[in-house]
């Protein structure tokens, strides 16, 4: 368990141990958090207060962690979110159980991803709020639900695809080298070439259509810059 934030409310992860992976992005998120095999133990180390959310592993035993699902629902109702890990192959599975979790992440996810939707689904229902928003010549993006529209009309984007879009909208008018938007957007762990950064790119001029492509400028024999007008 973590305890390096002591005020932060206590997250029950299951199962136990928990996918190393898992732990690391909570360690490094500074969340609290308890690992456990049952919902006997859950309820054994629940604190005063009740968990303040739950993630759920359904990767390796996912019938287990369906069971474990639903003591939790029947136990707290909706009072405790829960999200979910599971697999590619195991989607078709969320449909026909919607109401035993609050929301899901691809295993194997993005650390920012993950630590974002939990951050958001625990602070669900806390306070009411305007969503913060990113703005900028009829494209928006909602930073809370990771989503985006061009003169209202949905992106349907990857996340990288989303966060590099978000830093280049936060950035208007900054020219950036391939080399350093991979090191802002997809991090100093990434081994991938700059030709990375043209494809996703490419894709997101393509997805923005041809009206709205302009949004991005290529800068030549440097890199790329968000914003300038289309007559610019």
């Amino acid at each position: 368990m973590n305890s390096s934030q002591a005020g932060m409310e206590l997250a029950v992860v299951f199962p136990d141990p928990a996918p190393i992976d898992l732990a690391r992005t909570l360690d490094l998120a500074g969340f609290r958090w308890k690992a456990v095999n049952s919902w006997d133990d859950a309820v054994r180390h629940a604190p005063g207060a009740g968990w303040a959310g739950a993630i759920v592993s359904c990767e390796e035993k996912p019938e287990d962690a369906w069971a474990f699902c639903r003591a939790l629902r029947k136990q707290d109702g909706d009072s405790t979110r829960i999200l979910l890990l599971v697999t590619g192959a195991q989607l078709a599975d969320l449909e026909l159980r919607d109401e035993l979790y609050d929301d899901f992440c691809i295993s194997p996810f993005h650390p920012r991803e993950f630590e974002t939707r939990f951050r958001h689904l625990m602070g669900r229902g806390i306070q009411a709020s305007r969503p913060e928003l990113v703005e900028y010549s009829g494209l928006v993006l909602n930073l809370e639900t990771y989503q985006a529209t061009i003169e209202s009309r949905p992106l349907d984007l990857t996340f990288m695809e989303y966060e590099l879009l978000r830093f280049l909208a936060q950035n208007p008018g900054k020219v950036f080298t391939r080399e350093m938007l991979l090191s802002r957007v997809w991090g100093y762990e990434y081994y991938g070439g700059a030709r990375t950064v043209d494809v996703h790119i490419r894709r997101l001029r393509a997805k923005l259509s041809e009206e709205h492509a302009y949004l991005i400028q290529t800068v030549r024999s440097v890199g790329y810059k968000f914003g300038e007008s289309r007559w610019g």
